[in-house]
């Protein structure tokens, strides 16, 4: 599914990550955790297409989509949905209009993009929420649209950074029960990143460890990697 070859990330000359090799199995869900500046979210914005790698190569269903300083294929092209902390919902758009805004960039006709909808907002708890201001929301709520809008274009991968940080534990507790049921039900390959190590071992299957090496360059890589085959 996903498979990175030699890869160095980075900013200029600052290297943060090194990844010698690393193969995502579709249908996984891949917890990576760390601390700050471990690098977990250049990974995934480097997987999304938003960065590219210093050094290697990686591969997406076995066509090299990023190498070396460049983007061979562009985030919209990578048929993957992104959750980040930031949820970048529309204050000016309804519940409705937030969620289908991809397909409407996709040109899907409104008939087709209503019935996803109605499907979408069942399937994540929102069924009375299609014209309710994203403003009126509660967190949880919101988290729920930014998740809806992201499954709704049907993608391959779904890449979440950091998404339940701001909850309450009540409110995460009950949205990364919801992750790992859509994610059951759809199949759909998970990359997320969270420092929480509670929700790390409930959402994942495979779970990444990043930490500072004790090198002169102060270089960061995967310290740990574990099957993560807990009851959930």
């Amino acid at each position: 599914m996903l498979r990175f070859e030699n890869v160095v990330l980075g900013y200029g000359t600052k290297v943060i990550l090194k990844i010698p090799h690393l193969h995502i199995a579709a249908g996984e869900r891949l917890v990576i955790r760390g601390s700050s500046g471990s690098g977990k979210s250049t990974l995934l914005r480097t997987v999304a297409g938003f960065e590219v790698p210093l050094e290697g190569s990686l591969y997406l269903e076995n066509q090299c989509v990023s190498k070396k300083g460049k983007v061979i294929t562009p985030p919209h092209k990578r048929h993957m949905g992104m959750v980040f902390q930031d949820l970048a919902l529309w204050p000016h758009m309804n519940v409705g209009e937030n969620i289908t805004f991809g397909l409407k960039m996709q040109g899907i006709p409104a008939t087709q993009r209503a019935a996803r909808l109605h499907d979408m907002l069942a399937m994540t708890g929102l069924q009375n929420y299609a014209f309710r201001s994203v403003e009126t929301l509660s967190g949880g709520e919101q988290q729920r649209v930014a998740l809806a809008r992201a499954l709704i274009t049907h993608p391959k991968t779904i890449l979440m950074d950091e998404p339940l940080s701001s909850l309450d534990e009540k409110h995460n507790w009950q949205l990364r029960e919801e992750i790992v049921r859509l994610q059951e039900k759809l199949g759909f390959t998970l990359l997320y990143v969270t420092h929480n190590n509670e929700e790390a071992k409930f959402i994942a299957t495979r779970l990444l460890t990043l930490v500072p090496k004790t090198d002169e360059n102060a270089v960061y890589g995967i310290e740990r990697e574990e099957s993560i085959s807990i009851q959930k």
